[in-house]
């Protein structure tokens, strides 16, 4: 089985509430160097199977219909080494 990953983030025009509040959260934690925080969604699938091109366009498809939202969000889908 081959793990494939899709990251989803917001674009970078979006507002992220959910990562300024983890921002201005760290320096009262201790952690002062950090100048932005983005927050995103991770999606790892199994696949049974090989992963050529054509499961990697379902994939895909299924990333652009599903687990992201194309208008506010980019994706990026990427294979995983076996481990």
């Amino acid at each position: 089985m081959a793990r494939v990953v899709v990251d989803v983030m917001l674009k970078p025009e979006i507002l992220d509430p959910q990562g300024q509040a983890v921002q201005r959260a760290l320096p009262r934690l201790g952690f002062e160097s950090i100048a932005d925080v983005r927050q995103g969604k991770r999606f790892e699938l199994e696949v049974a199977g090989p992963v050529d091109d054509a499961a990697l366009a379902r994939i895909h498809e299924m990333a652009e219909t599903f687990l992201a939202n194309t208008v506010i969000e980019d994706f990026v889908v990427k294979v995983e080494e076996s481990k």
